[in-house]
């Protein structure tokens, strides 16, 4: 596991000060497939066997077996097999999932003791042990995390994470669907944490730079809504509220105690800006006590000031303003409907007027991949399947979660394959091409576009819902996206067409990567190209036309523009993205942190330690080093 470690002869003190080191990071895919595959056989091969015994004993004998029809319900001992078989099927899922949490417990726990968990600055651009145990942990976790955060139980996530390690999560505490949120968090009790709002423990700076690992602690009563984001080393004291798209830089610290937080970066409001917030009415004001500052009769005159507005006009006051811009540039008004003044914004994953007609491609994708999978099942169950009995059949049995698993992908990739003939052949007919074009049935670039789209879609979903999400990248390889093995998107939305990424891309949970788009009455199409080593931040934007440039880094939650050139060695950051600094995460110091106190808007430096083995240690720069530099 760390051989590659040995075999790096770490450079001398000169070399260090005159070149700035710069490994790729070793991802050990041999060992992640392993240990997948030790979590979902064993996971899957028990509740197989208990599930099996009950089918082929019980449920075969007096159940299957039984000729009459009305018999079947007659008969104690049949009805009861019936009865109790959805029982079965729902016991033997539990312990699937119990032995997931389990198995992964026992492999965590072994991670732990080689190489255990601590905050601290991780760097990536040095080959460590530290750093190959904290990917490994990280993939670990995904199929259990997956698993329960996408099944029927979705509520047991809380009791997987606690059980396995990885998380604190305190009782009464609510998780919705995110990324995000599956390590390195001590969460107290009575806490919703809303949809999309990511408590994220680490945060990676560039492909050489730094993995920021630090542990997220929020106290008992935190409500977060929809959308926000907590960076690692933050620290969220009892009974706070985080209002939609809050978010937090790394190390922040919200002292709490019933105040509200709101913004990018995340800052605390005043209850009078959360009344204008919220449009609380004076009367609701006037009922609900608990609320401070009702008496302050300003703030109601203003609101019944703006109330009396919004009552005598049936327009919302967008669309007066446009009205009224549109009067001064002497357009007929009359003459424009309400679609002519709707702005419509979306991307090929959501066609609002998308032909039920292309939905037909999928009949013969579906239909010739399931036959050959059908072919295969048929030749692997012929064993247990005599005449019209079935009996039970050992090696059918053990290798029974195997042959599902291959099922599944021979299907998906049947499915892959028969799109791309698909995608061949509609090319032929119509070349795709980038430009503006009008988004409209009867346009032909505009009708092929959407029917590409959906012809790739259904792969793309497939791949990205599997056991091994990261395999989607054969499908973006297959259907359109030029881009090697080496880049990473993860748990990403992206184009499937007209999009380039060089060596080593890597792409944050949540972000969008668009080639092509719909704005308004216009379908818009436009190359979009990383370079090697570019780094693309969660739940950011990238708009269609977009280059970036070597070694460039744009932050998490931003969105560039169209046809916006990022370029080299910089970070970007923002809505649009803008210039912050150059890249020099490899050379900068990374034993201190910056602290910020949300409340005092203050912020303070802490020396903390540089989270990598021992004996990579001297390759780090300290404060006495750069002193002296």
């Amino acid at each position: 596991m760390n051989n590659e470690d040995s075999e790096i002869e770490p450079p001398d003190s000169d070399e260090l000060n005159n070149e700035i080191i710069k490994e790729d990071v070793s991802l050990q895919f041999h060992l992640y497939i392993v240990i997948f595959f030790l979590i979902y056989y064993i996971s899957w091969v028990i509740p197989g066997f208990v599930f099996l015994l009950y089918f082929f004993f019980p449920f075969r004998i007096y159940f299957l077996e039984n000729l009459g029809f009305i018999s079947i319900f007659t008969d104690f001992k049949s009805l009861i097999s019936l009865l109790f078989m959805p029982l079965v099927i729902i016991g033997c899922y539990l312990l699937h999932l119990f032995l997931i949490g389990l198995i992964t417990r026992f492999i965590w726990r072994i991670t732990e003791r080689i190489s255990p968990s601590k905050s601290g600055i991780i760097p990536r651009n040095i080959r460590s042990r530290t750093a190959n145990y904290y990917h490994i942990r990280s993939f670990m976790i995904k199929y259990g995390k997956n698993t329960f955060n996408k099944g029927i139980f979705p509520w047991l996530s809380n009791w997987f994470y606690n059980f396995v390690g990885s998380n604190k999560i305190g009782k009464g505490t609510t998780f919705e669907e995110s990324v995000g949120m599956d390590k390195f968090i001590d969460i107290g009790e009575n806490c919703y944490i809303g949809v999309n709002t990511t408590l994220a423990s680490h945060l990676i700076q560039g492909i050489f730079g730094n993995i920021s690992y630090f542990e997220i602690k929020v106290g008992n009563n935190v409500t977060s809504a929809a959308l926000g984001n907590v960076g690692p080393g933050s620290e969220v004291f009892e009974d706070t509220y985080l209002l939609p798209l809050a978010s937090t830089p790394k190390h922040s610290i919200l002292k709490g105690g019933k105040n509200f937080y709101f913004g990018m970066p995340m800052r605390r409001i005043f209850r009078k800006k959360i009344m204008e917030y919220l449009g609380v009415k004076p009367e609701d004001l006037e009922k609900n006590a608990n609320i401070e500052g009702y008496k302050d009769k300003k703030l109601l005159k203003q609101l019944k000031e703006k109330e009396i507005i919004i009552e005598r006009t049936d327009e919302i006051p967008n669309n007066i303003q446009i009205l009224d811009d549109l009067q001064e540039e002497k357009i007929d008004k009359d003459a424009l409907t309400r679609e002519d003044l709707a702005i419509d914004f979306t991307t090929s994953s959501a066609i609002s007027r998308v032909n039920v007609k292309f939905l037909l491609v999928y009949i013969p994708i579906f239909w010739i991949s399931g036959l050959i999978i059908t072919i295969i099942w048929y030749w692997f169950s012929e064993d247990i399947i005599t005449g019209n009995s079935i009996r039970f059949h050992l090696p059918f049995f053990l290798f029974f979660p195997i042959v599902l698993i291959g099922l599944l992908y021979i299907f998906i990739l049947a499915c892959i394959l028969f799109s791309k003939l698909l995608l061949i052949f509609v090319n032929l007919i119509h070349k795709p091409k980038e430009g503006v074009f009008i988004a409209k049935i009867g346009d032909t670039d505009f009708e092929f576009w959407m029917l590409r789209t959906q012809i790739k879609k259904i792969s793309l979903w497939l791949l990205r819902n599997s056991p091994f999400p990261w395999t989607d990248a054969i499908a973006f390889k297959q259907l359109g996206v030029k881009m090697d093995f080496s880049s990473h998107l993860a748990d990403t939305w992206c184009d499937s067409e007209f999009i380039k990424l060089g060596r080593k891309v890597m792409i944050g949970q949540g972000a969008t990567i668009m080639s092509s788009m719909v704005v308004g009455k216009y379908l818009l199409i436009k190359n979009v190209f990383f370079d090697d080593y570019v780094m693309v931040g969660g739940q950011t934007s990238i708009a269609p036309g977009t280059i970036i440039k070597k070694e460039s880094v744009i932050g998490a939650i931003s969105s560039t523009t169209y046809d916006q050139v990022l370029k080299p060695g910089w970070i970007y950051f923002g809505i649009p993205a803008r210039e912050l600094k150059e890249n020099k995460y490899a050379e900068e110091r990374r034993d201190i942190l910056i602290k910020r106190q949300v409340d005092e808007a203050k912020k303070f430096e802490v020396i903390y330690e540089v989270n990598i083995d021992e004996d990579k240690k001297k390759l780090i720069k300290t404060e006495k080093e750069m002193k002296e530099a």
